[in-house]
């Protein structure tokens, strides 16, 4: 028996990378998972790879379009017939530059992606969860939603602090109707976004890409990487019954990186 028997989970952005690694963790839980995602493709690969068919389903589209990602809630609970758990993965940067050459566009596209993409998706799932008497938000985050010290990337630390901001909202509006709402701020993680736009952040800020990962490896005390199992158990405890006492909280898988 899993701590999750029984749980629907929608993990936005969930095929790949900190999103596949939550999913896989909830699913062995024995909670049900639907993934978002822009490509059929690498969502037909991921149902395929994970091989859970009855409990897994793959729903396509852009956590930047409004209408397509309230449509997910609703998607979720079409396949399983309820939510109980939301996890807002989704979210990114581009165009990285120092603040007084950073482009409107990029700073349009990490609030969207970001912060956006997570309050459309709150906002659909909260009455579900309501009306089940209960539920658990789970926003991914940043050790940069706490800090503020790295140059060329000034849209997605001030995004990812939105982020932080709108989860303790979240917890203070519905703490005492059954629903939790917490930020998981992970570290440095090589996933297959890292490795497609870390080179061109690293190279914004003179360094090179390895250069750039040890830079981060060095800063935590664990002096390396975290991995997304790690945050993928964090999540599994937000959500099952170990987690009903945990809200409003900015939690750390950094290995030590964050001094808060």
């Amino acid at each position: 028996m899993g701590t999750l028997d029984g749980k629907v989970a929608l993990v936005t952005a969930g095929t790949r990378g900190i999103g596949r690694g939550i999913a896989e963790a909830l699913l062995a839980e024995g909670a049900s998972v639907v993934m978002t995602g822009r490509s059929a493709d690498k969502g037909a690969n991921a149902l395929a790879e994970i091989g859970l068919p009855d409990r897994t389903a793959f729903l396509t589209g852009d956590a930047r379009e409004r209408d397509e990602v309230a449509g997910w809630v609703s998607g979720a609970v079409e396949a399983f017939g309820r939510l109980d758990i939301l996890v807002n993965n989704a979210g990114g940067s581009d165009g990285f530059a120092p603040v007084h050459e950073l482009s409107d566009e990029a700073w349009d596209n990490a609030f969207t992606f970001i912060v956006d993409s997570a309050f459309w998706a709150t906002r659909a799932a909260l009455p579900v969860m309501l009306g089940n008497g209960g539920g658990r938000v789970i926003n991914v985050s940043s050790v940069e939603g706490k800090m503020g010290n790295k140059a060329a990337v000034s849209h997605y630390i001030s995004a990812k602090h939105a982020m932080n901001g709108f989860t303790k909202a979240v917890a203070f509006e519905y703490g005492q109707q059954g629903i939790t709402s917490n930020a998981i701020c992970p570290g440095a993680i090589e996933t297959d976004l890292m490795i497609e736009v870390g080179p061109s952040f690293a190279a914004e800020t003179g360094v090179t890409y390895e250069e750039y990962k040890a830079e981060y490896a060095k800063d935590s005390a664990i002096g390396r990487l975290n991995t997304v199992e790690e945050v993928g158990a964090m999540a599994v405890l937000l959500a099952g019954p170990a987690g009903a006492g945990i809200t409003g909280a900015l939690l750390n898988v950094d290995g030590g990186t964050s001094p808060f």
